[in-house]
């Protein structure tokens, strides 16, 4: 730690910890249903179709839960919020573990359905944190570190679900119910160490002055839910979450991709989804740092960001090939290049919201977004589970086709939304105005 830090303070990092440790769970959480789909499907008797619904259950409680968490989480506040979203996430995660084969696809989408609606609070709760405990030209950074443990999740579990469940799936309730401790860990500590920064009696003065260094004073007025829908950056930053679907689509089907093309199963998928989230990990950390380094050399916020944008969809680029080649550890390079590169992408969507909206309306355009990815998601796993079942495995080859060549021009589309990236002030208005 260097003396500056030392000197002005560094409790917003711990608050960044509890941050990293919430979306670790969300996603252990979120994925284990992924490195398990080739067992389940064959336990329980699944086609693609099958699976696909029980994917859209969860996403669309997750669009939901976006819109309603979002907005609660600006008025009642971050404590309050991300307290009530992980309890009730867990509490569904759990409820996995009670699914029966004689209703195995109602069972599991009315589980995915109460832990979408909770996981929808975390990315809202988080970047509203982040904006409240970090200056601008950190924060980028700050969304990276926090963003890299979608993948630590995703990492772990298929870890965990190898060592504990076996081929036949026996043991397959175990992961969903580690969640549930893990969960109450966190809920003691967010409890215990919250409070907003201009309260916290850890936080100095100096660490105060830091933090709102470059941020406008706001008021404690609630701003109306529709207020944000009629500004053009909401929909700037809608428009760059439909990647959403492509991450799922990692997410979700990367497990099966990788079982029908190249026989990897739940005892080999370790190391595989090792390397591609490790490799997602290094992506989410280095976009939040390139745009705050190209900002520290006197780069406006503007061409910082859009400049990292269009450098991550050049990244993703090379995976549209993934589907045709016959190399499994190319396929996985490339899948792992990707989702470093979207994980790169998403750290920096994430930071324009704070970057142009005031904190009280941070939560509610992250939820706007985050449904607008969610319906993406949605659409895309109909459609592919829907063409895999009638057309075979050559489905994955759109599926990777458009995953690798969506990101160029949705940046185009974001562009024409918001060529500007003017701050908006607490009653969103243009700051220049």
């Amino acid at each position: 730690m260097n003396k500056k830090n030392k000197k002005i303070g560094n409790y917003r990092y711990r608050i960044l910890g509890l941050l990293m440790f919430a979306t670790t769970i969300n996603y252990f959480d979120r994925s284990i249903i992924g490195v398990m789909a080739p067992t389940l499907e064959k336990m329980f008797g699944w086609d693609n179709s099958d699976y696909a619904n029980i994917m859209v259950s969860f996403k669309i409680a997750y669009a939901l839960g976006l819109l309603t968490m979002g907005g609660l989480i600006d008025r009642i506040g971050t404590k309050k919020g991300y307290t009530l979203s992980i309890a009730i996430w867990s509490v569904f995660g759990m409820l996995h573990a009670l699914v029966r084969p004689g209703f195995s696809v109602i069972g599991f989408a009315a589980a995915r359905f109460g832990l979408g609606f909770g996981e929808s609070g975390n990315f809202p709760a988080a970047i509203k944190t982040t904006a409240e405990w970090f200056p601008k030209k950190d924060r980028a950074f700050a969304t990276g570190l926090f963003n890299a443990a979608t993948s630590i999740g995703a990492i772990a579990a298929p870890f965990v679900v190898g060592w504990i469940v076996h081929e036949d799936g026996k043991n397959w309730q175990i992961p969903f119910l580690i969640t549930g401790a893990l969960s109450g860990i966190w809920v003691l500590l967010w409890l215990r160490m919250y409070k907003n920064p201009e309260v916290h009696p850890k936080v100095s003065k100096e660490e105060l002055a830091y933090i709102q260094g470059d941020s406008e004073i706001e008021s404690d007025d609630k701003l109306p839910w529709k207020n944000v829908l009629n500004k053009r950056q909401t929909w700037a930053f809608a428009v760059a979450k439909i990647t959403d679907a492509v991450w799922w689509f990692y997410l979700f089907w990367g497990a099966k991709f990788l079982s029908v093309t190249f026989d990897v199963n739940i005892k080999n998928i370790a190391l595989p989804f090792f390397v591609i989230y490790i490799m997602a990990d290094g992506g989410s950390i280095f976009g939040g740092y390139l745009s705050g380094a190209l900002m520290r050399k006197g780069w406006s916020i503007n061409k910082a960001r859009k400049i990292t944008l269009l450098i991550c969809a050049l990244i993703i680029l090379p995976v549209s090939f993934v589907a045709v080649t016959e190399n499994k550890w190319i396929a996985i390079f490339l899948i792992g290049l990707a989702a470093a590169g979207h994980q790169a992408w998403s750290a920096n969507i994430f930071t324009l919201v704070s970057d142009v909206f005031p904190k009280k309306a941070t939560a509610s355009v992250v939820g706007i977004g985050g449904m607008v990815g969610a319906i993406a998601g949605i659409c895309a796993d109909i459609a592919l589970g829907s063409v895999l079942d009638k057309a075979g495995n050559s489905g994955y080859f759109w599926a990777f086709l458009i995953a690798g060549s969506c990101y160029m021009v949705i940046l185009g589309f974001v562009h024409l939304l918001m060529p500007d990236m003017t701050p908006l002030d607490e009653n969103l208005q243009s700051i220049k105005d």
